[in-house]
Order: structure tokens, then C-alpha cells, then sequence
């Protein structure tokens, strides 16, 4: 049974290995992420962050959390960033092995992202808004960058003292109660 890795755990802080393209183990992988991170309310969840040293990803940006709602996860196979456009935007984000915070992350507000899906096909995903930038932060989870690296760096120490305060509170990954700013 896979559980989320939470910081400052070193899988965290490893860049992952390329995944065999067409790897049949990979659904099975694919689908125990994609339910840790709908059971975490997560809309995104990169392989490091379950334990696994593997350029693997599932996002669902459209997910509302309702157990009723429609789920269509898209998972990603070696995920690349191929083009970033625009000025960059600063936003609150969250993440699951990094939980009980928010902090400001400065993103590009549109991404493209060249994969594979998992039956080794090659794809191509754009986008805009929460999908930008949960592609951009999952990536980030496989070249080894945790929410602490991610943020402004004016903000990395107040991030860093807020999330011992709520790990100390008991926080669970999906949580995010304390906004740092």
C-alpha cells in the first residue's frame, strides 16, 4: 500500500529516473496515485511523492472534490516542460507532502508539456490557470524541488517554521490551514 511522502523525506529531494516507455507496471502505479490523491483531495500527485524514483504524474485540475463528481485523471510518462509563456504570476499553492501551508509560488501562467501516456503513446498538453500550474509543480516534484524550493525565497523560512507548526499540529496531507505570506 503506497502513502504519501511527506518533507523533508530525501525521495523528495532526488531527481527521478525516466520511466520505460510503454511499461505495462506503470497503470498499476498510475491508478494507486490517482487514488492517494483524490482520497487526499489533491489535484495533482508526481510518483517521488508516494516513494516511487520515477518521472511519473497525475493531475485532474477539473475534479471538485465531491465523491460524486466525474473523475478523469490524465497521467503523464516523463513529462517535459516544453514551452512556458507569459510573465510569470505569483499564487497561493498547497501540496500533499508538504501539508497544513499555502505559500506563494511564482509560475508561468501557460505551459506546454510533451509526455507519454501509458500505452507509450506521445502527447502533447497545454494549458492555462490551475493546469499551468500544477503541471509546472508536479515537474518540479520529479527534478527534485518540494514546495520549499518552489517558493519565493523571502517566504522560504516563514514556509519552513509554519510547516513544523502544523506538522506539530497534527496536519494530514490535503490539509492547508496555515497561509504563509
Amino acid at each position: 500500500m503506497l502513502k504519501i511522502v511527506e518533507a523533508p523525506d530525501p525521495i523528495l529531494a532526488t531527481i527521478s529516473t525516466e520511466c520505460e516507455v510503454g511499461d505495462k507496471s506503470l497503470l498499476r502505479l498510475a491508478k494507486q496515485m490517482a487514488k492517494m490523491m483524490y482520497a487526499n483531495n489533491g489535484c495533482g500527485i508526481a510518483a517521488p511523492q508516494v516513494g516511487v524514483n520515477k518521472r511519473l504524474i497525475v493531475i485532474d485540475v477539473d475534479w471538485d472534490g465531491e465523491e460524486s463528481a466525474s473523475k478523469n485523471p490524465i497521467f503523464l510518462v516523463n513529462p517535459e516542460i516544453v514551452e512556458a509563456k507569459g510573465e510569470k504570476v505569483i499564487d497561493r499553492e498547497a501540496c500533499l507532502s508538504c501539508p497544513g501551508i499555502s505559500v506563494p509560488v511564482e509560475r508561468h501562467p501557460w505551459v506546454r508539456v510533451g509526455y507519454f501516456d501509458l500505452d507509450g503513446e506521445e502527447w502533447e498538453i497545454e494549458g492555462d490557470g490551475l493546469l499551468a500550474r500544477c503541471l509546472q509543480h508536479e515537474i518540479d516534484h520529479l527534478e527534485g524541488k518540494t514546495l520549499f524550493e518552489s517558493c519565493l525565497p523571502e517566504v522560504r523560512i516563514k514556509a519552513l517554521q509554519a510547516y513544523d507548526q502544523a506538522k506539530a499540529m497534527g496536519a494530514k496531507p490535503g490539509e492547508s490551514s496555515i497561509e504563509v505570506q
